[in-house]
């Protein structure tokens, strides 16, 4: 019976019951893969709302995005504009621009609300 998961224990064992659901080789529009779908969704319910993950601030998106597109201080320099500014964004001593937003935006794909964000 699929309830609302409302404590720890009940995480837990929804989490067990997924696992068990994926083992299995389901068919789509079957009950148990339509099971393992709601369970997901209460899932993510109750860990959006228990365990919080907090957005990056912009220097962590741009050091993250840096590390997964594998790129070098040298192509960033050339995203920001300067090798100093990258120098003193990264080291928090100074803010993003509009023009540098702009373009991180575009070029690392990390969204503007993570950028434009206080830090």
């Amino acid at each position: 019976m699929l309830r609302l998961i409302k404590n720890d224990s009940q995480h837990e064992d929804t989490l067990a019951r997924i696992y068990k659901l994926m083992q299995l080789d389901l068919q789509p529009d079957t009950e148990e893969s339509d099971e393992l779908e709601i369970l997901s969704m209460l899932v993510k319910k109750y860990e959006d709302e228990h365990y919080p993950i907090p957005e990056p601030t912009p220097v962590e998106a741009i050091k993250y995005r840096m590390e997964q597109m594998n790129l070098t201080d040298a192509e960033l320099s050339e995203i920001l504009g300067a090798r100093s500014r990258k120098s003193e964004i990264l080291s928090g001593k100074r803010k993003l621009s509009l023009t540098m937003i702009r373009a991180l935006k575009e070029r690392l794909n990390i969204s503007a609300d993570i950028l434009i964000q206080l830090y």
